[in-house]
Protein backbone atom coordinates (compact mmCIF):
# COMPACT_ATOMS: atom_id res chain seq x y z
CA UNK A 1 0.00 0.00 0.00
CA UNK A 2 1.25 3.69 -0.98
CA UNK A 3 0.38 6.99 -0.58
CA UNK A 4 0.00 8.84 -4.02
CA UNK A 5 0.56 12.64 -5.15
CA UNK A 6 -2.96 12.55 -6.90
CA UNK A 7 -4.30 16.14 -7.23
CA UNK A 8 -7.53 14.40 -5.17
CA UNK A 9 -8.86 14.59 -2.10
CA UNK A 10 -8.92 11.24 -1.27
CA UNK A 11 -9.80 9.13 -4.38
CA UNK A 12 -6.26 8.00 -5.09
CA UNK A 13 -4.77 9.22 -2.59
CA UNK A 14 -3.67 5.19 -1.16
CA UNK A 15 -3.21 2.61 -3.53
CA UNK A 16 -2.62 -0.90 -3.71
CA UNK A 17 -0.88 -2.34 -6.73
CA UNK A 18 -1.32 -5.80 -7.48
CA UNK A 19 0.75 -7.24 -10.32
CA UNK A 20 -2.07 -10.12 -10.80
CA UNK A 21 -5.42 -11.03 -8.92
CA UNK A 22 -8.77 -12.84 -9.93
CA UNK A 23 -10.98 -9.72 -9.13
CA UNK A 24 -9.87 -5.90 -7.73
CA UNK A 25 -13.05 -5.97 -6.36
CA UNK A 26 -13.34 -9.56 -4.78
CA UNK A 27 -10.13 -8.42 -3.53
CA UNK A 28 -11.46 -5.28 -1.43
CA UNK A 29 -13.90 -8.08 0.08
CA UNK A 30 -11.68 -9.93 1.22
CA UNK A 31 -9.93 -7.15 2.52
CA UNK A 32 -13.16 -6.09 4.13
CA UNK A 33 -14.03 -9.33 5.30
CA UNK A 34 -10.81 -10.13 7.29
CA UNK A 35 -11.35 -6.55 9.19
CA UNK A 36 -8.94 -4.52 7.35
CA UNK A 37 -9.88 -0.81 7.50
CA UNK A 38 -9.47 0.82 4.47
CA UNK A 39 -9.19 5.05 3.89
CA UNK A 40 -12.74 5.72 1.76
CA UNK A 41 -10.78 6.29 -1.89
CA UNK A 42 -8.72 3.67 -1.94
CA UNK A 43 -7.80 2.10 -5.06
CA UNK A 44 -6.78 -1.52 -5.66
CA UNK A 45 -5.21 -1.38 -9.32
CA UNK A 46 -3.88 -4.60 -11.20
CA UNK A 47 -2.05 -5.10 -13.73
CA UNK A 48 -3.80 -8.27 -14.57
CA UNK A 49 -7.14 -9.10 -13.60
CA UNK A 50 -7.58 -13.09 -14.65
CA UNK A 51 -11.50 -13.21 -13.95
CA UNK A 52 -12.91 -9.82 -14.08
CA UNK A 53 -16.66 -9.57 -13.90
CA UNK A 54 -18.87 -7.38 -15.77
CA UNK A 55 -22.78 -7.18 -15.28
CA UNK A 56 -24.62 -10.70 -14.84
CA UNK A 57 -21.61 -11.81 -13.81
CA UNK A 58 -20.07 -11.46 -17.58
CA UNK A 59 -16.42 -11.81 -17.95
CA UNK A 60 -14.23 -8.75 -18.08
CA UNK A 61 -11.69 -10.52 -20.37
CA UNK A 62 -8.28 -7.73 -20.07
CA UNK A 63 -4.79 -8.26 -21.61
CA UNK A 64 -1.80 -7.87 -18.86
CA UNK A 65 -0.56 -4.55 -18.05
CA UNK A 66 -2.29 -3.18 -21.11
CA UNK A 67 -5.53 -1.66 -19.78
CA UNK A 68 -6.61 0.09 -16.17
CA UNK A 69 -8.59 -2.30 -13.73
CA UNK A 70 -9.23 -1.01 -10.83
CA UNK A 71 -11.74 -0.61 -7.75
CA UNK A 72 -12.42 2.12 -5.75
CA UNK A 73 -13.68 1.44 -1.94
CA UNK A 74 -16.15 4.27 -1.04
CA UNK A 75 -18.95 5.01 1.82
CA UNK A 76 -21.57 6.67 0.05
CA UNK A 77 -23.73 6.32 3.81
CA UNK A 78 -25.67 9.52 2.51
CA UNK A 79 -27.37 7.74 -0.23
CA UNK A 80 -30.73 5.68 0.68
CA UNK A 81 -30.90 1.97 -0.92
CA UNK A 82 -33.28 3.09 -2.92
CA UNK A 83 -31.38 6.00 -4.27
CA UNK A 84 -27.55 3.66 -5.13
CA UNK A 85 -28.39 3.81 -8.69
CA UNK A 86 -27.65 7.71 -8.48
CA UNK A 87 -23.93 6.25 -7.68
CA UNK A 88 -24.09 4.66 -10.83
CA UNK A 89 -25.02 7.72 -12.88
CA UNK A 90 -22.11 9.48 -11.05
CA UNK A 91 -19.53 7.38 -11.57
CA UNK A 92 -20.08 6.64 -15.29
CA UNK A 93 -20.10 10.62 -15.27
CA UNK A 94 -16.58 10.92 -13.78
CA UNK A 95 -15.20 8.07 -16.49
CA UNK A 96 -16.86 9.95 -19.46
CA UNK A 97 -15.26 13.49 -17.68
CA UNK A 98 -11.79 12.10 -17.60
CA UNK A 99 -11.93 10.43 -21.13
CA UNK A 100 -14.33 13.24 -23.12
CA UNK A 101 -11.10 15.35 -23.05
CA UNK A 102 -9.36 12.70 -25.52
CA UNK A 103 -12.40 10.96 -27.41
CA UNK A 104 -14.72 14.02 -27.97
CA UNK A 105 -18.48 13.51 -27.92
CA UNK A 106 -18.89 10.32 -29.40
CA UNK A 107 -17.81 9.20 -26.14
CA UNK A 108 -20.96 7.79 -24.25
CA UNK A 109 -22.66 6.21 -21.53
CA UNK A 110 -24.40 2.86 -22.75
CA UNK A 111 -27.17 2.13 -20.28
CA UNK A 112 -26.51 1.39 -17.51
CA UNK A 113 -23.07 1.56 -17.00
CA UNK A 114 -20.93 0.72 -19.95
CA UNK A 115 -18.90 3.46 -21.50
CA UNK A 116 -18.97 3.02 -25.66
CA UNK A 117 -17.24 5.28 -28.07
CA UNK A 118 -19.15 4.75 -31.05
CA UNK A 119 -20.87 1.71 -31.26
CA UNK A 120 -17.91 -0.40 -29.43
CA UNK A 121 -17.39 -0.56 -25.80
CA UNK A 122 -14.25 0.61 -24.58
CA UNK A 123 -14.86 0.49 -20.45
CA UNK A 124 -17.61 -1.40 -18.16
CA UNK A 125 -18.36 -0.52 -14.13
CA UNK A 126 -19.73 -3.21 -11.13
CA UNK A 127 -20.58 -1.54 -8.54
CA UNK A 128 -21.41 -3.94 -5.53
CA UNK A 129 -23.10 -2.16 -2.56
CA UNK A 130 -23.26 -3.18 0.90
CA UNK A 131 -25.95 -2.01 2.99
CA UNK A 132 -26.72 -1.04 6.90
CA UNK A 133 -31.02 -0.62 6.78
CA UNK A 134 -32.37 1.72 4.65
CA UNK A 135 -28.53 3.40 3.81
CA UNK A 136 -25.42 2.78 1.73
CA UNK A 137 -22.89 1.54 4.41
CA UNK A 138 -19.89 1.02 1.27
CA UNK A 139 -19.44 0.40 -2.22
CA UNK A 140 -16.87 -1.21 -4.24
CA UNK A 141 -16.96 -0.16 -7.55
CA UNK A 142 -14.99 -2.23 -10.13
CA UNK A 143 -13.49 -0.34 -13.63
CA UNK A 144 -12.39 -1.65 -16.35
CA UNK A 145 -10.96 0.45 -19.32
CA UNK A 146 -9.71 -0.62 -22.77
CA UNK A 147 -6.80 1.72 -22.75
CA UNK A 148 -3.23 0.01 -24.63
CA UNK A 149 -4.96 -3.09 -25.97
CA UNK A 150 -5.06 -3.55 -29.61
CA UNK A 151 -6.58 -6.86 -30.44
CA UNK A 152 -9.44 -8.17 -28.75
CA UNK A 153 -10.05 -11.40 -31.02
CA UNK A 154 -13.76 -12.94 -31.50
CA UNK A 155 -14.75 -9.74 -29.79
CA UNK A 156 -13.21 -7.24 -31.93
CA UNK A 157 -16.47 -6.13 -33.94
CA UNK A 158 -17.81 -5.21 -30.46
CA UNK A 159 -15.19 -3.31 -28.31
CA UNK A 160 -12.40 -1.33 -29.12
CA UNK A 161 -9.55 1.02 -26.74
CA UNK A 162 -8.05 4.37 -26.50
CA UNK A 163 -4.98 3.05 -28.58
CA UNK A 164 -6.89 1.53 -31.02
CA UNK A 165 -8.73 5.02 -31.61
CA UNK A 166 -6.61 7.39 -31.82
CA UNK A 167 -3.52 5.27 -32.67
CA UNK A 168 -0.96 6.03 -29.62
CA UNK A 169 -0.21 4.32 -26.11
CA UNK A 170 -0.94 6.23 -23.02
CA UNK A 171 0.58 6.27 -19.89
CA UNK A 172 -2.17 4.09 -17.19
CA UNK A 173 -1.02 6.04 -14.09
CA UNK A 174 -1.02 9.27 -15.94
CA UNK A 175 -5.25 8.04 -16.91
CA UNK A 176 -5.87 6.79 -13.50
CA UNK A 177 -4.72 9.39 -11.76
CA UNK A 178 -6.89 11.70 -14.33
CA UNK A 179 -9.87 9.72 -13.98
CA UNK A 180 -9.65 9.60 -10.14
CA UNK A 181 -9.66 12.90 -9.88
CA UNK A 182 -12.92 13.18 -12.68
CA UNK A 183 -14.26 10.53 -10.44
CA UNK A 184 -14.02 12.13 -7.15
CA UNK A 185 -15.92 15.44 -8.55
CA UNK A 186 -18.89 13.73 -9.37
CA UNK A 187 -18.71 12.01 -6.36
CA UNK A 188 -19.00 15.50 -4.28
CA UNK A 189 -21.49 16.70 -6.65
CA UNK A 190 -23.74 13.11 -5.48
CA UNK A 191 -22.95 13.96 -2.00
CA UNK A 192 -23.89 17.78 -1.90
CA UNK A 193 -27.05 16.60 -3.42
CA UNK A 194 -27.24 17.81 -6.83
CA UNK A 195 -29.17 14.75 -8.25
CA UNK A 196 -30.94 17.32 -10.78
CA UNK A 197 -27.69 18.18 -12.39
CA UNK A 198 -26.32 14.29 -12.72
CA UNK A 199 -29.89 12.92 -13.97
CA UNK A 200 -29.22 15.60 -16.59
CA UNK A 201 -25.93 15.34 -17.83
CA UNK A 202 -26.25 11.76 -17.62
CA UNK A 203 -28.91 11.43 -19.71
CA UNK A 204 -27.33 13.98 -22.17
CA UNK A 205 -24.94 11.60 -22.47
CA UNK A 206 -27.00 8.11 -22.85
CA UNK A 207 -26.09 6.27 -26.09
CA UNK A 208 -29.04 6.28 -28.40
CA UNK A 209 -31.32 8.70 -26.03
CA UNK A 210 -34.58 9.94 -28.29
CA UNK A 211 -33.29 7.67 -31.09
CA UNK A 212 -35.34 5.16 -32.42
CA UNK A 213 -33.30 1.85 -32.06
CA UNK A 214 -33.50 -2.14 -32.08
CA UNK A 215 -33.74 -4.18 -28.91
CA UNK A 216 -34.33 -7.84 -27.92
CA UNK A 217 -37.45 -8.27 -25.74
CA UNK A 218 -39.20 -11.50 -25.32
CA UNK A 219 -37.52 -12.85 -27.51
CA UNK A 220 -38.09 -10.52 -30.45
CA UNK A 221 -36.43 -8.26 -31.91
CA UNK A 222 -38.52 -4.42 -31.39
CA UNK A 223 -37.40 -0.63 -32.42
CA UNK A 224 -37.74 1.74 -29.83
CA UNK A 225 -36.53 4.70 -28.07
CA UNK A 226 -34.91 5.74 -24.90
CA UNK A 227 -37.01 8.17 -23.43
CA UNK A 228 -35.35 8.09 -20.06
CA UNK A 229 -34.10 6.33 -16.74
CA UNK A 230 -36.64 5.32 -13.98
CA UNK A 231 -35.01 6.62 -10.23
CA UNK A 232 -34.97 2.82 -9.86
CA UNK A 233 -32.47 2.77 -12.97
CA UNK A 234 -34.79 1.22 -15.05
CA UNK A 235 -34.54 1.97 -18.92
CA UNK A 236 -37.76 3.65 -19.90
CA UNK A 237 -38.51 3.11 -23.66
CA UNK A 238 -41.35 4.33 -25.92
CA UNK A 239 -43.18 1.54 -27.53
CA UNK A 240 -45.50 2.33 -30.45
CA UNK A 241 -46.69 5.28 -28.16
CA UNK A 242 -46.11 3.43 -24.63
CA UNK A 243 -43.80 3.97 -22.06
CA UNK A 244 -42.33 0.71 -20.77
CA UNK A 245 -39.75 0.41 -18.14
CA UNK A 246 -37.02 -2.35 -18.28
CA UNK A 247 -34.20 -3.82 -16.00
CA UNK A 248 -31.06 -5.00 -17.47
CA UNK A 249 -32.19 -8.83 -17.61
CA UNK A 250 -35.33 -7.60 -19.71
CA UNK A 251 -33.65 -6.68 -22.85
CA UNK A 252 -30.20 -6.31 -24.97
CA UNK A 253 -29.17 -3.90 -27.21
CA UNK A 254 -29.15 -4.42 -31.34
CA UNK A 255 -26.09 -2.74 -33.02
CA UNK A 256 -25.90 -2.94 -36.73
Amino acid sequence: MQNNTFLTLFVGQTIVKLSAVNSTNTYVKDLLSNSKPLLEGTVIMADHQFAGRGQSNNVWESKAGENLTFSIYLRPVFLAVNHQFELNKAICLGILDGLIPLLGDACKIKWPNDIYYHYKKIGGILIENITKGYQLKESIVGIGLNINQKEFGELSHRASSLSKILHQNYDLADLLAQICKTIEKRYLQLKAGKLDLLNADYLSHLLRINKPGLFKIDGKEIIATIKDVGANGHLRLIIDNDIKEFDLKELTFIFD
